[in-house]
């Protein structure tokens, strides 16, 4: 099959997932990985395939003689708590914030998501046709969602942001409707902009120009103390601060560490190394860049680890394996990607020191990162040109040219990631969720990194159109 998995769930273009292979995936999932009495929730988002899939995923459901749960349109974190809470499994049908041409499938068991164990007794399980049943999808059950937002008011209390104006990025968030609702309960003023009708494939690790303008003009115009958004699922973060500029996912995630009193994380080989320069945590983990690899590493650290244990990705996505008790409020783990906590985590805390977001962010270790993409660059060439980097100095001064220094070090964790005697840091992979290749930096400025990240995709273009000729 063409459509496999990426490095958090089922991922492939629309066409792709065609009612066959979602029968395929649904049947080894509940055949091979939830015991047979656990009733299956499902859920999606707004893109606009989303439905069509959801339905492929219901009828094979009903055909497996599964107890299937609608929930509607929700963030996939809002179903995996629900799951987790009620001991159900669940399958959500998002694509998260890649193209508009693409979609995807995840999968949770009752504790968490599946694992890459699991993704690998599925893909071995994948058996071709199609159940002779056709089903519309039902009425949509709410009570995931409202379970999700009393979790976030619970924790962080009822007026905690009292006097604070949020504005809410909405556009096509599975999240905007229960994020308004859980900011407005917690006291702040809710100011909503840019909701849409077309779905908008946001990536929190590459946004554009616009997104940019977007954030500097709304809190200006509308005298914000934040701005903040999720992407298309609702498990990856955006925060703003009162300037309009966007915390970086790793850096926001580092900000809710320090706000939680979190003592263990397990991150991503490309998250920024200030999350060490710190001192906050007495242990991190680094791993390949994907949630399950970041929850197995969680897991470990519940072994070892005598304080709260978290996760979080360059993305922002948080993952809080431990609950907590926060001002003698309860905090409930949920081990899996979430938008809302690490939001109200960071608010709260500026809200209680009476302090601007800014100050805030000034407080913490500042070792910026960025990131950004070439699309339409096929899977093959980008391993290609790790492959040919890592082997030819030649081309590796080439494409990383910008970079200041001697090579000191080569991570090939996931991808390749080269440190340069100035503590420069290049990073490129391949997407493991669409044709794309990326590109990661840190450096001691935002424009420093941000220049790093522009000059080597630049010359990665160049070596493209040059083709072999050049190699």
């Amino acid at each position: 099959m063409a459509v496999r998995f990426g490095t958090s769930g089922v991922r492939g273009l629309v066409e792709e997932l065609s009612r066959e292979v979602c029968h395929a995936y649904v049947r080894a999932f509940v055949r091979h990985i939830v015991a047979s009495d656990v009733p299956v929730l499902l859920g999606m988002d707004l893109r606009p395939s989303s439905p069509q899939i959801a339905r492929f995923c219901f009828e094979a459901l009903v055909a497996e003689g599964r107890e299937a749960i609608f929930c509607g349109v929700l963030p996939t974190p809002a179903l995996a708590f629900f799951a987790q809470e009620r001991g159900m499994a669940a399958i959500m049908v998002t694509g998260s914030h890649i193209p508009f041409d693409r979609n995807g499938i995840k999968f949770y068991t009752p504790q968490g998501e599946i694992t890459k164990e699991h993704e690998s007794s599925m893909t071995d399980a994948l058996e071709p046709g199609v159940a002779d049943v056709s089903l519309p999808l039902p009425e949509p059950r709410r009570d995931a969602v409202e379970l999700y937002r009393r979790r976030a008011v619970d924790a962080f209390g009822a007026g905690s942001l009292s006097g604070w104006r949020v504005g809410l990025y909405e556009h096509s968030s599975a999240s905007r409707d229960v994020l308004r609702r859980i900011l407005e309960d917690c006291g702040a003023t809710v100011v909503a902009l840019g909701r849409s009708d077309a779905f908008v494939p946001l990536d929190t690790e590459a946004l554009s120009p616009e997104d940019h303008a977007l954030a500097r003009q709304a809190v200006a115009e509308h005298e914000l103390h934040a701005l903040v958004s999720t992407d298309g699922d609702g498990d990856r973060p955006m925060l703003a601060d009162e300037t309009g500029a966007w915390w970086r996912g790793d850096f926001l995630g580092l900000a809710v560490v320090a706000a939680l009193g979190v003592t263990c994380v397990a991150t991503p080989v490309s998250c920024t190394t200030a999350i060490e320069r710190s001192g906050l945590c007495s242990q991190v983990v680094r791993t390949r860049i994907g949630s399950p690899y970041v929850v197995a590493a969680m897991e470990e650290l519940l072994a070892t680890c005598p304080g709260p244990v978290a996760g979080f990705e360059a993305n922002g996505g948080f993952m809080l394996a431990s609950d907590l008790v926060l001002d003698g409020r309860p905090v409930r783990r949920l081990p899996t990607r979430d938008a809302a906590l690490p939001i109200l985590a960071v608010l709260r805390s500026a809200a209680r020191q009476g302090v601007r977001l800014s100050v805030l962010r000034e407080a913490l270790p500042q070792r910026p990162t960025a990131s950004q993409r070439l699309t339409d660059f096929p899977t093959a060439r980008s391993h290609e040109l790790l492959r040919l980097v890592d082997a030819d100095a030649a081309l590796r001064q080439r494409i990383c040219a910008a970079a200041q220094g001697e090579l000191s070090h080569v991570d090939r964790t996931d991808g390749l990631r080269l440190t340069f005697a100035s503590g420069e840091i290049i990073h490129l992979r391949p997407s493991g969720n669409a044709p794309e290749l990326r590109c990661y930096s840190e450096a001691a400025t935002c424009e420093r990194a941000e220049e790093l990240v522009a000059e080597t995709l630049a010359a990665v273009a160049r070596w493209m159109r040059a083709g072999r000729s050049e190699r």
